[in-house]
């Protein structure tokens, strides 16, 4: 159901539209998750090692495919906290329309391009082969990533977080027994990971685009709403854009990382590979309740009630610890058993991964707090229209993360490249509060 989000105790308000998608948020990750799991335990380490070089490369297309959520998200959401149901309409199929054609050229240029890519982040030779069989198969599949990502988004801005949960949790579920159905009972290997993803985002997506008609047809207005506005698509693309290249440099970052750590051998690469997959567990979480923070903002906004963001973002913050607390006590207690789940175990080759992911998780997991108060307040800036600073923040935090994991590794080697993680979160961090402290996210 479409909620107001204008009304009522700002941080309850906020609390009970992001529990919801926090719960989408484990979902979510189970198809990552599972992906590397099934692999690392039914394969093998260098399958869990493929998976997990694809991975960096497969981030670029979500980035694009998240910026479309969110542009159309934070539209949608200020047009209807203000009521304008007409051009709610023409925003959702302007994005769409746009979203649609952006798409096709990614695939195209994904097709095309799979092996370069590869290449490009030094792709060991013996996990080549498992790595682009994976990329292909998961590029034929962005139609439905881009349609569903654009189908939670307006779910979001109406105020509605827990119809895209329902799907999430029915498809990311399905995933993990398609997936272990390919691999372990017809030895499909990693085409059958990669298949299993591509099958039960599919029917995730139809199943929400199907709804969404159905929402958004239900809203009353007066006249036909337009197909298409440029006007709309501009506003649109002044959120999508910045959010793009936020989320892309951010995947080309990891690419450089993914770089550096591939010289130093396949263990690292799948101890990498198991350890990311749980940080970016994290990280996402936190990523998800922002989006919520952007949508509380952009519907306020709309509304004309600038000052209920204020609770809100106070609310949101308090549930940023009240995830990173637990996290980082399982994560600095239980990191072997932890990154052992994704290694067939009594190999040396897995004995060396679980020491990597864990070392990893050690230096980095005890900062969980730094990043979820600046994912949040990034949620503010954005939810406001304040993209440049909000670009600003994120790209400090990238430069250094990048820069210094080149640097530091080769003085301290592979513990040099965690330890980058902190310090740009921690500039960064300190960016996004003052941005947020000083108003000038209020003058957008």
């Amino acid at each position: 159901m479409n909620k107001d989000l204008t009304i009522g105790k700002p941080e309850i308000v906020l609390w009970k539209f992001c529990l919801p998608l926090f719960g989408s948020i484990i979902f979510q990750q189970l198809y990552n998750i599972a992906d590397s799991l099934i692999a690392g335990r039914y394969i093998g380490a260098n399958a869990l090692a493929a998976v997990g070089n694809s991975y960096e490369i497969t981030l670029i297309y979500i980035a694009f495919a998240f910026g479309c959520n969110i542009g159309c998200s934070v539209v949608v959401s200020n047009l209807f906290g203000a009521k304008r149901y007409k051009d709610l309409k023409t925003a959702v199929s302007t994005t769409m329309i746009s979203s649609g054609i952006l798409c096709m050229i990614l695939m195209i240029i994904g097709f095309m391009f799979s092996s370069e890519l590869l290449r490009l982040i030094d792709t060991p030779e013996k996990l080549f082969d498992d790595s682009l069989l994976y990329l292909k198969i998961y590029t034929g599949g962005l139609i439905f990533l881009f349609y569903y990502n654009i189908a939670t988004g307006i779910f979001s801005a109406l105020g509605d977080s827990k119809t895209p949960f329902v799907f999430l949790a029915f498809s990311s579920t399905s995933n993990v027994f398609v997936d272990i159905l390919f691999v372990k009972k017809f030895n499909m290997g990693i085409a059958g990971v990669a298949w299993a993803t591509f099958l039960c985002q599919g029917v995730s997506c139809i199943l929400a685009l199907i709804t969404i008609f159905v929402r958004i047809k239900a809203i009353k207005t007066e006249g036909k709403a337009k197909l298409f506005s440029a006007t709309i698509f501009k506003k649109i693309a002044m959120i999508a854009i910045p959010s793009i290249l936020q989320q892309s440099f951010i995947s080309i970052g990891n690419i450089l990382i993914q770089r550096i750590i591939n010289g130093f051998g396949e263990s690292v690469m799948a101890g990498y590979s198991a350890g990311i997959k749980l940080n970016n567990l994290v990280i996402t979480s936190f990523t998800t309740l922002g989006n919520g923070m952007s949508n509380f903002t952009a519907q306020n906004i709309g509304a004309n009630k600038p000052d209920r963001i204020k609770k809100g973002h106070l609310g949101g913050l308090m549930m940023a610890y009240a995830v990173s607390v637990p996290v980082i006590m399982l994560y600095l207690l239980r990191t072997e058993t932890l990154i052992g789940m994704f290694m067939k175990s009594g190999t040396d080759n897995a004995e060396a991964a679980i020491k990597v992911g864990k070392q990893l998780l050690m230096v980095i997991a005890p900062f969980y707090f730094l990043s979820g108060t600046k994912l949040i307040t990034d949620g503010v800036l954005r939810g406001a229209g304040a993209m440049k600073l909000f670009m600003a923040a994120t790209f400090t935090d990238l430069l250094l993360r990048v820069v210094l994991a080149a640097v530091f590794s080769r003085h301290f080697g592979v513990i040099g490249i965690w330890c980058a993680w902190p310090v740009g979160w921690g500039v960064a961090t300190a960016m996004s509060v003052v941005f947020y402290a000083k108003g000038f996210w209020k003058k957008q």
